[in-house]
């Protein structure tokens, strides 16, 4: 039995945003217990060249819903990226995954052979459906839930790897 595109698209994404929104959530809650500004989180990096976690945000939300529209054959929405606080923040990703339910599995199934095109600041990269799902998309959205989770992890919230997983 093989699996669909929209199985292996639409869900898995809404589940790794849940998580994101669960960990920012401990991640608020850990600053108003600490008594430190929430600033301190959603500007923390990892590595002074890398991105904060605001931006880790933007990125996986981006990622998601350009994946399940790009899959599905329309555009995807435009998010203006201007969200700091964690109450934003957790709104931009239900908005998100709002936006993910909307779409149906004939909407995505099929869409294997879909030409994908990314613009991106070197060019255009082109894809078949599948490879940009499985080669591309994925990918980068655990990337960047991967390193929101570090960045608060590392700054001492405490998180645990079923935090990053959801509880089953």
């Amino acid at each position: 039995m093989s699996i669909s595109m929209y199985e292996a698209s639409v869900p898995v994404l809404v589940r790794g945003l849940t998580c994101l929104q669960a960990i920012l959530g401990k991640a608020e809650a850990h600053a108003a217990e600490k008594q430190i500004d929430p600033s301190v989180f959603t500007g923390a990096r990892l590595f002074p060249d890398m991105l904060p976690l605001v931006r880790q945000v933007y990125i996986a939300t981006d990622t998601s819903k350009g994946c399940a529209a790009r899959l599905a054959g329309v555009e995807p929405p435009k998010y203006d990226d201007v969200e700091v606080t964690f109450e934003e923040l957790q709104a931009r990703i239900q908005k998100t995954i709002d936006y993910l339910k909307e779409f149906k599995p004939e909407q995505i199934d099929g869409s294997e052979e879909r030409a994908v095109t990314l613009k991106m600041r070197t060019g255009p990269v082109e894809f078949t459906g599948k490879n940009y799902l499985l080669q591309f998309a994925l990918p980068n959205f655990y990337f960047h839930v991967t390193t929101a989770y570090d960045i608060l992890r590392h700054n001492g919230v405490e998180l645990g790897k079923l935090d990053y997983l959801g509880g089953r």
